[in-house]
């Protein structure tokens, strides 16, 4: 089982009249079974690298955020046997395939090692928290600049910067289920 192999199942799956969480969640514990610990290790440094590019008095709590939601989800997707199953938003989960697909490729070629699980994390970590858990992608506190933070507000969640990402293909702030903050 190759990681770019979770792109086919997903599309298999899109191809169902309906998708129900149970479905879906059968495919991320299966891929997420093939991160080791040392994936994780090795997604954390590139992290920390990328987050290089963040403004130094927002970089820590990035990090801090990032590694806890990002990488320790996998965690939750192995052991996480107490979700709802339920059918998903099937239009959602149909049109976020191109932008995972064009997501992890282009995070394949980042690194342009055929080893690394990172694309595969971001995947799952995406569709995980965005159709299982129903939470925005960037979690609840996530800092930006401008002291703007993403927030939940009457089971409402809003995140200050999706209106910027709305005409970028690739931004996975198209998946999130948070709306833009109003007055923003």
């Amino acid at each position: 089982m190759k990681t770019e192999d979770i792109l086919v199942e997903l599309k298999d799956l899109s191809s169902n009249s309906q998708v129900t969480t149970e479905e879906l969640m059968k495919i991320l514990k299966k891929y997420a079974r093939i991160i080791s610990v040392q994936d994780l290790m090795m997604a954390s440094v590139r992290m920390r690298k990328d987050g290089e590019f963040v403004q130094t008095q927002y970089r820590e709590k990035f990090l801090k955020i990032y590694i806890k939601y990002f990488l320790m989800r996998m965690k939750e997707v192995k052991e996480n046997d107490y979700y709802i199953n339920k059918p998903i938003d099937k239009i959602a989960f149909d049109e976020s395939f191109p932008m995972l697909k064009r997501t992890f490729e282009k995070e394949r070629l980042a690194d342009d090692d055929e080893e690394d699980k990172f694309p595969l994390i971001y995947v799952i970590t995406a569709l995980y928290t965005t159709f299982i858990l129903e939470e925005p992608i960037h979690p609840v506190g996530s800092e930006f600049p401008g002291n703007l933070s993403v927030e939940e507000k009457n089971g409402i969640f809003y995140c200050p910067v999706k209106e910027n990402q709305k005409d970028n293909i690739n931004a996975i702030c198209n998946l999130c289920l948070a709306e833009q903050t109003p007055d923003i």
